[in-house]
């Protein structure tokens, strides 16, 4: 298979696997996960995880407004957020302060992650410092 038809799943932010979040940010943010692949004519789902990180807790830290585990890309479209609306809170740095947004399947058996053997950008680390 040519590698540039070689339809993926990823996630990122401004091509990057890791991204931080201040611990004062009050906002509702999309992290998208995208599809790279051609015109598709029938809806896909995505599903993922998410990890929290034994130092945040939802509702003090954070509420995931994305509520399903699952995403489904329509016909056409080639990226869909998971929401997550950040809240002020004080964080204990001894802990782990991270949340992951990991891609684990699709119901099309594309590759998870950039082509290639270290499966970049199949999982998004955010660190709220």
């Amino acid at each position: 298979m040519e590698p540039y038809n070689h339809p993926f799943f990823h996630i990122m932010v401004d091509n990057k696997a890791a991204v931080d979040v201040l611990s004062n940010r009050k906002d509702v943010v999309n992290y998208n996960v995208y599809l790279s692949a051609e015109l598709q004519f029938e809806p896909i789902d995505v599903n993922y995880e998410v990890i929290v990180g034994d130092g945040l807790k939802e509702g003090r830290d954070f509420d995931l407004i994305t509520k399903s585990n699952k995403l489904t890309f329509p016909q056409g479209i080639f990226e869909r957020p998971i929401t997550i609306q950040w809240k002020e809170a004080a964080l204990d740095p001894t802990k782990n302060n991270t949340i992951i947004i990991r891609l684990i399947s699709n119901s099309k058996n594309y590759t998870l992650g950039l082509p290639g053997p270290d499966q970049l950008q199949k999982q998004l680390v955010i660190t709220k410092k």
